[in-house]
C-alpha cells in the first residue's frame, strides 16, 4: 500500500498542477477563438470582405483548447459514460469494473499515442497552414508560415495528459479496493478558468 501511495501522491500533484495550467491556456484558447470568429463575422458581413485567416486561426484555438481541457474533464468524469451497470451491481464489483473499463481505455490511449505522432511527424505535419503566420523578427519585416505539425501537436498533449490522468484513476481505484480509500488525496473539481 505504500508503495502504490508512493506513486499516487506525486502523480496527483503532477497532474493538478498540468492540468491547471492547461485549463488556463484553454480559457486564453477560447477567448482568442471567439475573437477570431466575431473578427470575421465583422470583416464578411459589415465590410463585405472575408479574411483568410479568422476561419483557421480559431480552428488552431479549438484543437488546443480541446487537448488541454479534455484531460481535466475525464479526471473530474465529465465524459459521458452509461453506468446504470456499476451502479446496479455490488460497490466491489462495481469498482473492479470501473477499473476494467480504465484498463481498456489505457490501451486505446497507448495505441493514440503512436497516430498523435503520426499526425505531427507524418505527411500532414510536414505542410505549412495556408494562411497563419508569425513574424520572424520584432520589425515585422519577414514572417512564416505556421506549421500544421503545430496544430497536430495538440492531439498528442492531449493523448498524452489523457493518459497522465488514466493511470491516476488507476491507481486510485486500486488503492481504494485494497481498503486506502481514505489515505487518497481528493481529485479537485475546478472551476471557470481554473479557479479551486
Amino acid at each position: 500500500m505504500n508503495a502504490l501511495m508512493a506513486v499516487v501522491t506525486p502523480l496527483y500533484w503532477i497532474n493538478a498542477t498540468l492540468l491547471r495550467l492547461g485549463r488556463w491556456v484553454g480559457c486564453i484558447a477560447v477567448a482568442a477563438m471567439v475573437v477570431a470568429i466575431l473578427i470575421q463575422v465583422f470583416f464578411r458581413y459589415v465590410m463585405n470582405n472575408a479574411l483568410p485567416w479568422p476561419d483557421e486561426a480559431a480552428r488552431f484555438c479549438m484543437l488546443w483548447m480541446t487537448g488541454l481541457m479534455a484531460p481535466t474533464a475525464f479526471r473530474q468524469g465529465g465524459f459521458v459514460a452509461i453506468d446504470t451497470l456499476s451502479a446496479m451491481l455490488p460497490v466491489r464489483i462495481g469498482s473492479l469494473l470501473s477499473l476494467v473499463l480504465l484498463c481498456l481505455s489505457l490501451l486505446v490511449l497507448v495505441v493514440a499515442v503512436k497516430i498523435g505522432i503520426g499526425e505531427v511527424t507524418g505527411i500532414g505535419g510536414r505542410f505549412a497552414t495556408a494562411s497563419l503566420y508569425l513574424p520572424n523578427s520584432l520589425g515585422f519585416d519577414s514572417w512564416f508560415r505556421i506549421p500544421r505539425s503545430w496544430m497536430m501537436l495538440s492531439l498528442l498533449v492531449g493523448i498524452v495528459l489523457l493518459i497522465l490522468v488514466n493511470v491516476e484513476l488507476i491507481l486510485h481505484r486500486v488503492v481504494a479496493l485494497l481498503g486506502g480509500a481514505d489515505r487518497l488525496p481528493e481529485i479537485e473539481f475546478a472551476t471557470a478558468g481554473g479557479a479551486e
